[in-house]
């Protein structure tokens, strides 16, 4: 009972029995010699400790390799289990085979509240097309993603503004736009999309380049003569101050989540420059199909549906829903 029991030997113990002990038969249905089965049954015996066939079915005196065989007790306890081995020895097969074909498994994918409407959108593609691809989502800072993925934790995480990830290959998959917030009553709130030469000369509320570099990087490089502001703490606060303050100034952000309504700010979608989103796969190995499958729907969908309006959507005026209550730069 020590030794291992082959699949190969269930199923030519089930062949056997399906044929009603016709070991020819059963020979031509496993494409094989009728003595390599009785072998075959012999070692299933020996491994279980247990006699499955009568070898005398027939009445004839013993052969080698019997003619037909007849199942004992034990044999017909045993062959309802051995069917479901099989059966599940199959479905291991085709699962596998789906993994390796991209059309079903798990992907495991770090991610943030702020790409909901893109992720779900593209699980909907996928569900469509590839029913029995799962993909679990995993939400965590964009620096704890991006470990994830490199100790092999998370399978994929999207990032948003990383040029380089040592390890990693990125994939771009879409960009988002820059939303300004300024007071409504200023004059550049009558332009549907101020141009960013104007806004450099009013007062820009910007987190400090420690707190998010790559976005940094990018608004002082869309507006190089930038004038400074007040210093930016959190989003909600910053809007806050932007509102209420007698000395007026702005502030740039991407979309994270639904905009405050505001009769005191005015919101406008920058056409440029926007803000680039990937999606970080470790370098060392090439992309599984089902994360190849979920890049390439991440990559197919399309603009997202919200927030970037040029005025206000409705939404309640409590806190706003943009970068968590503690953050101190736009979210990552």
């Amino acid at each position: 009972m020590g030794a291992a029991v082959e699949l190969r030997q269930l199923e030519y113990f089930v062949a056997v029995a399906e044929e009603l002990g016709g070991l020819g038969r059963a020979a031509e249905r496993l494409r094989t010699a009728p003595e390599a089965v009785m072998d075959r049954i012999d070692a299933l015996e020996r491994t279980l400790g247990l006699i499955l066939f009568d070898r005398q079915a027939d009445g004839a005196p013993a052969l080698r390799p019997p003619r037909t065989l007849r199942l004992t007790a034990a044999g017909e306890s045993l062959l309802p289990e051995a069917r479901a081995a099989l059966a599940a020895a199959g479905r291991v097969r085709e699962t596998a085979a789906g993994i390796a074909a991209g059309t079903e498994g798990l992907v495991r994918l770090g991610t943030s509240r702020a790409f909901a409407d893109r992720v779900y959108r593209a699980l909907g593609t996928l569900a469509d097309g590839r029913p029995r691809l799962r993909v679990r989502l995993e939400r965590a800072p964009q620096d704890a993603r991006l470990a994830a993925v490199r100790s092999g934790t998370f399978d994929a995480a999207l990032v948003r503004t990383v040029r380089r990830a040592p390890g990693l290959v990125l994939h771009p998959v879409w960009t988002d736009p820059l939303i300004v917030a300024l007071p409504a009553a200023h004059p550049l709130a009558a332009y549907e999309a101020p141009l960013l030469g104007r806004l450099a000369r009013l007062p820009l509320r910007l987190a400090p380049r420690e707190a998010n570099p790559a976005f940094h990087d990018l608004v002082t490089a869309a507006v190089p003569d930038w004038t400074p502001g007040p210093p930016f703490t959190t989003l909600a606060d910053t809007l806050t101050a932007l509102a209420t303050a007698s000395e007026p100034s702005w502030t740039v952000f991407y979309p994270v989540g639904a905009l405050p309504q505001s009769d005191d700010l005015a919101f406008r979608t920058l056409p440029s420059p926007r803000v680039p989103v990937s999606l970080a796969i470790r370098a060392d190995t090439p992309a599984p199909p089902p994360v190849q499958a979920l890049l390439d729907a991440l990559t197919a969908t399309g603009a997202p549906a919200a927030p970037a309006a040029p005025t206000v959507p409705a939404a309640p005026t409590a806190a706003p829903a943009l970068p968590g209550p503690r953050a101190s730069a736009p979210r990552r």
